[in-house]
């Protein structure tokens, strides 16, 4: 919320963006991403979403995650790295060396068991919208983990997806740049872009979605 009063947004633009939809609408769009393959989720606030995603994950599991403010907000992250009960990928890779051993950096991100993260926009016509300046969450979530499971707010529900796009490019890209400046020391970038329109493999992507504002 700092960042968003620091950035002064247009009043417009976060209400339009930032305002958690209302029933119908999130019922609406479960039912499209139901009718697209998608599994759909519902969960009050932070906390009932924290113990959904846990109990959707076998105890053993591989999990990776990208950098997600949705996750760190819901204890997820600390959840799924220090409960003992997985095998995160992540302080693996942060155990090695970037230049050496980046083919196996690589390898480990690319395909876990279980991929957690979110998305920027949600169609109420049943499609995810995610963007990344690296890219690296974004082939797991299309194909290469064997499972994906994206909490995201309501408050991220647009009507389609030249709407989508614009709230990436008008209210998430803008608060991940100050996030990543401040966080980082860089700037963030709207690089690559993966839009799902449907899921042809039954359960593999689970969309876990929560009537609190989370995330970007």
């Amino acid at each position: 919320m700092s960042i968003e009063l620091q950035l002064d947004l247009d009043p417009s633009i976060k209400r339009e963006f930032g305002t958690l939809a209302g029933d119908a609408r999130v019922t609406r769009t479960a039912a499209a991403l139901e009718a697209n393959g998608i599994s759909v989720l519902r969960a009050s606030d932070a906390a009932e979403a924290k113990g959904v995603v846990l109990r959707l994950i076998p105890d053993g599991s591989q999990i990776h995650h990208g950098a997600s403010q949705s996750l760190e907000a819901s204890g997820i992250i600390d959840e799924v790295e220090k409960s003992g009960r997985f095998d995160p990928v992540r302080p693996r890779i942060g155990n090695l060396d970037r230049k050496t051993e980046a083919d196996e950096i690589r390898r480990l991100s690319a395909a876990p068991d279980v991929m957690l993260g979110s998305v920027h926009a949600v169609t109420e016509t049943g499609s995810l919208l995610a963007a990344s300046m690296s890219g690296s969450q974004l082939g797991p979530y299309a194909s290469g983990a064997g499972r994906a499971i994206l909490v995201v707010g309501t408050q991220k529900i647009v009507s389609d997806l030249q709407e989508g796009l614009r709230r990436i490019n008008e209210y998430a890209f803008p608060l991940e740049d100050a996030r990543a400046q401040a966080a980082y020391g860089i700037h963030s970038a709207v690089n690559k872009v993966l839009i799902i329109n449907r899921e042809i493999v039954p359960e593999r992507i689970t969309v876990v979605l929560v009537d609190e504002v989370l995330g970007f």
